[in-house]
């Protein structure tokens, strides 16, 4: 029998561990998507940019077709990293982007973080070029979107297949967290779950509007 020990596992993700790459989250592109409410699927993008920001995680912003075809990156986004320079793409596979790839292997972590639009394609593409080089990838299934249920799907068939491993939103947040005594990052991770969170951001306001509720005790952070 093994011996269990108070230590995270190894396929957890950590501010340390990997970087976050953001695709596509533009107008255009969102217009045609069906596989999730607009609404949620900005509010899901916004809950990751600000996880990644507020932990410091490196994160790449690439686009397509800015200023010709695609438009703005979501706002909600932007805003979390203000002053960063996005990369704007001519391919659909952000993994074929020259100056990406430069990024990428500027920043030197062996495990990916992917999400954004679409799904089938812009997620697809990075996904499996980046397992078939080696690299750990994981995949925020609702923080991406695609023109069907069944496109998204697939989609997430695939790269499960492959090797990648899905995630949520809010697991991505709550996962950096880890652990509800890390005062340092506290109330910045209950802040966004209180502004992106859903119906667990308002049980948040609730309990500690009501009732001062809090969901540990001051310990450092491991």
């Amino acid at each position: 029998m093994p011996t269990a020990t108070p230590t995270p596992g190894q396929t957890l993700v950590d501010p340390r561990n990997h970087m976050l790459i953001m695709i596509d989250f533009q107008s255009q592109m969102s217009f045609a998507t069906k596989s999730i409410d607009a609404v949620t699927l900005r509010n899901n993008a916004a809950l990751v940019a600000h996880a990644a920001a507020g932990f410091r995680v490196p994160t790449i912003l690439t686009t397509v077709a800015e200023k010709s075809f695609s438009g703005p990156m979501f706002t909600e986004i932007t805003d979390a990293f203000p002053n960063q320079a996005l990369l704007d793409r001519t391919s659909m596979n952000t993994w074929e982007d020259a100056p990406v790839i430069a990024e990428v292997n500027r920043i030197g972590k062996g495990r990916v973080v992917l999400c954004g639009l679409w799904t089938s394609v812009c997620i697809v593409g990075p996904a499996l070029s980046a397992i078939d080089q080696g690299f750990e990838v994981y995949v925020i299934a609702d923080a991406c979107g695609d023109i069907s249920d069944e496109a998204h799907e697939r989609a997430m068939d695939r790269m499960v297949q492959a090797g990648a491993r899905p995630m949520t939103s809010l697991q991505y947040l709550l996962e950096l967290q880890r652990d509800w005594a890390r005062t340092d990052s506290y109330d910045m991770t209950t802040g966004i779950a209180k502004q992106f969170g859903g119906a667990y951001g308002l049980g948040i306001i609730y309990a500690k509007t009501m009732f001062g509720a809090s969901e540990g005790h001051a310990k450092s952070a491991a």
